[in-house]
Order: structure tokens, then sequence, then C-alpha cells
């Protein structure tokens, strides 16, 4: 079978398993730090690319999709823990972790769901806002949820067998790109078929995709699931990571970058995206290690630490808004698509022969 001949979900799989197994190549030249850096670019990369989808193809703006990966840190941990404490050991508390992730998540994006079917722009926008902002107090009036310190999360080490080969750090960051795999496929294969025509079609107008058969109402609560589903095993990753699950983690400011991050990277675009993602992970640690180098003052450089980040994040919005309209994914393409065409032999086209000579 050539490769003309696969179907559609075949290459976009193909493509997909391409792409991870080139990070997990990548990983054995990266130092600990920067693959524990990798893993975090793939749990964030889950969640720009349900956000991305969410909004791109239906319209439908979440300014708390930081609570739907949220959702799935918790449900792992709510899995997983009790797992581990009564003495299960081996993959299946990760596995089963995931599958509490992915229940959670699913849940909450399917209530948010329902709500965006009957709330349109700024109403939808608010009920996410109060969302993320009522986090912390939610969490704290539940038993079972530890609070404000959060829960722990069992720590997941490298098999036996590959302890001689790979480090605690490589091996989370091998799970998190697996995890992202199978994440962002189903969400390639859903935006390149006949559902993302449907929610491109509620985008464009409703009025005339229920006149067409569509129905509004469940695509845009399916569009929902879909990205909480997605933002879930981000959570799920952040909590394997970082071996607890807060909701510190999950703050207004976290939720905002997400949502930056997509429309910078371009929205509607995976590849956007992944830049989104890149950009949540890594412009921080370049902030945080440029104000480092200043020696500037203890206060400062605390007050500093959250502010400048959000400052450049706005800068950065502004610019990108103004100078690439379609994000940094389209400014990109673009430009690579110029480069081919610069080293693309041209081949002469004969004159067109006139009546006469015909």
């Amino acid at each position: 079978m050539t490769i003309k001949n696969l179907s559609r979900i075949q290459k976009i799989a193909l493509r997909g398993i391409g792409l991870a197994a080139v990070a997990v190549a990548v990983t054995f030249v990266l130092s600990p730090y920067q693959n524990y850096q990798l893993a975090f670019v793939a749990a964030v990369f889950c969640a720009t690319a349900g956000l991305t989808l969410l909004i791109g193809l239906t319209g439908q703006l979440s300014l708390g999709h930081a609570v739907l990966m949220a959702a799935g840190g918790y449900g792992y941990a709510l899995v997983a823990g009790p797992m581990s404490a009564a003495g299960i050991g081996g993959p299946l508390p990760l596995l089963a972790g995931l599958l509490g992730a992915l229940a959670l998540a699913g849940v909450v994006g399917g209530l948010l769901g329902l709500a965006g079917a009957r709330l349109k722009g700024p109403y939808l926008a608010g009920l996410t806002l109060a969302l993320v902002i009522a986090l912390p107090a939610f969490t704290s009036q539940i038993p079972g949820l530890g609070g404000d310190q959060g829960m722990r999360v069992p720590f997941v080490g490298v098999p036996d067998g590959l302890r001689p080969l790979v480090g605690v750090e490589q091996w989370h960051a091998w799970i998190a790109v697996v995890i992202a795999l199978l994440a962002v496929t189903p969400l390639a294969i859903i935006r390149t078929g006949r559902t993302g025509m449907r929610m491109r079609a509620v985008h464009g107008d409703e009025v005339a995709a229920k006149l067409a058969g569509v129905s509004p109402a469940r695509v845009k609560t399916g569009a929902f699931v879909v990205g909480a589903l997605s933002a879930g095993l981000g959570g799920a990753v952040l909590a394997v990571l970082t071996q607890n699950v807060s909701p510190g983690a999950y703050d207004l400011n976290f939720s905002l970058l997400l949502l930056v991050a997509v429309v910078v990277g371009g929205l509607g675009s995976l590849v956007g995206a992944a830049v989104g993602a890149f950009l949540v992970v890594l412009l921080p640690w370049l902030i945080d290690t440029a104000t480092g180098a200043m020696g500037l003052s203890t206060e400062l450089e605390q007050r500093l630490s959250g502010d400048l980040v959000v400052l450049v994040f706005g800068a950065l919005l502004v610019l990108v808004t103004i100078v690439w309209p379609g994000g940094l994914s389209n400014a990109l393409s673009g430009r690579f698509s110029s480069l081919v065409d610069r080293f693309r032999p041209r081949v002469d086209q004969p004159a067109p022969q006139s009546l006469t000579e015909r």
C-alpha cells in the first residue's frame, strides 16, 4: 500500500506518530530540565489544541479552559492515588488515572457544552471566567480534594528495564509526548472531517446550519466535550510532572495565557496551538532568566515575576494582531512557502500559438 492509497485518518495518524517519534528522539540530546520543559509543552499543547478547535471552529470563547485541565488533574489524582496507596504498581495506576482524568474532564466539559449551547458571546465567556475564579473556593469545600494545598499524586518511575538508559525526566517526557499524540490526533481527524465542516457551518451561520440539517446545540456541546477531554489529558500530564494537583496552578493568569497563546499561534490551527504551547512554557522561563541576569532586588524581581509575563504576552498579542492577523503559524508557513518557491526550479512555459499557426 502506497502513501497515496492511505485514507485521510491513516495519513493523520502516521504524521502524528512520526512527529512523536522525532520528539522522543530529541529527548536523548536534551538535559533533564529541558526534558521537563518538553513534557510541560506537551501537556499545554493538549489544552491549546482543544481550545483552538473550540474557538477557531465553533466560535465559542472560553476564558476558563484551565478549569478543564484542573478537572483532568484531579480526576487522575482521585484514581491513581488510591491505587498506588493500595500497593498496585506498574502501569495500571497511570492508565487508570488517565481514564479518571478523561471521565471528570468530560463531565465538566459536557456541562459547559450544554451551557454553551444556550449562551453566546460574552455570556459564555463570563460563565467560564467565573468558574476559574471560583475554582479555589470550590475545591476547598469538597472533602478529599486537599483544599488550597491540593492533592498529592503518586510518583511515576522509570520501568526497571529502562533505568540504565533513561532518566526520570526523559521518561516523563516520553509519557507526555505519547499522551499528547493520543489527545491531539483525534482533534486533527475531527478538524479535517465532516464534524469539522459542521463546526465551521455553525460558526458561520447557525440559521443556515439548521436549514442544512445541522444541530448547533449538538455541535457546540460536542466541541466543548472534545476540547475538555484533550485538556483533561494535559492536566493529567501536569499532575504526573509535578506530583501535585492544586487550584493555584490553574489560576486566571494561566487560563488567560492559554487563550492568548492560541490567538498568537493562530486560531483553528493545530500548528498554531503547538506554537502557543511553546510560548506558554518557554517565554516565562526566558523572562525569568533575563530578569535574574539584571541583578534586580529580590522585592522587585518578585513583583515582576508574574506581572511581567502577562505584560509581555499582552504586547505580543497586540503585535501579532497588527502584523500577522492570522497568527505566527500562518506567518511562518508563508515564509516557508516563499522560501520553497524561491529555490524551486522554474519551468519555462511555451508561448501560446496564434490562431494562424494552429
